[in-house]
């Protein structure tokens, strides 16, 4: 899950680095829609998060992890996992098409990430965490990402952490897909 989230980041920075190299001044000039390049980028995002999903439980299965849920309920698992990963590249698109450069792009994305990452049930049980931490990855988005593919993957269940995290990435989407065109149709 970390892996794929992670991953999310590139979005923005990539599609930062392609407006200033000029690459979208180019796709002006051919006979497309002006939304295309910025759905292309979204779309090859999603191919990537399905790749560094696929190599995650490949990897985890050659080391030993054997999901009791089945393949079934572990390819959901895998969906959830794009589908939220796809939900946060917007966030990270709107940030490329309104940043500077590309590094503040990358230097925001990890502000954010990083802290919803490492303070989630990722790594540790919440019952062990202090108080405060425990609040926080009790509420933390990604911990509910984190139970549900758990959930999912070993128990073959799908739990109330699936439908918040589902409900969460259609939020994002509603949110920052309109805000991300709009600036991005102003800057095309």
């Amino acid at each position: 899950m970390q892996t794929v989230i992670t991953t999310s980041v590139v979005t923005g920075t990539q599609l930062r680095e392609d407006m200033d190299k000029g690459v979208f001044d180019r796709f002006r000039s051919l006979p497309i829609a002006r939304i295309a390049p910025l759905s292309g980028a979204l779309l090859a995002d999603t191919i990537r998060y399905a790749i560094a999903t696929t190599l995650t439980f490949v990897m985890g299965y050659i080391m030993g992890y054997h999901p009791a849920g089945g393949i079934g309920f572990v390819i959901l698992a895998g969906l959830l996992v794009i589908g939220c990963s796809w939900a946060i590249s917007w966030i990270f698109a709107f940030l490329g098409v309104i940043a500077r450069t590309a590094s503040s792009v990358q230097g925001i994305s990890m502000l954010v990430l990083f802290p919803l990452t490492f303070l989630s049930n990722a790594y540790v049980p919440v019952d062990t965490l202090p108080s405060g931490l425990k609040w926080f990855a009790t509420v933390n988005p990604i911990s509910h990402l984190v139970t549900a593919v758990r959930d999912l993957a070993n128990k073959g269940t799908v739990g109330g952490d699936a439908w918040i995290t589902l409900v969460g990435a259609a939020v994002i989407v509603a949110i920052f897909a309109p805000l991300t065109v709009r600036a991005y149709m102003r800057k095309a």
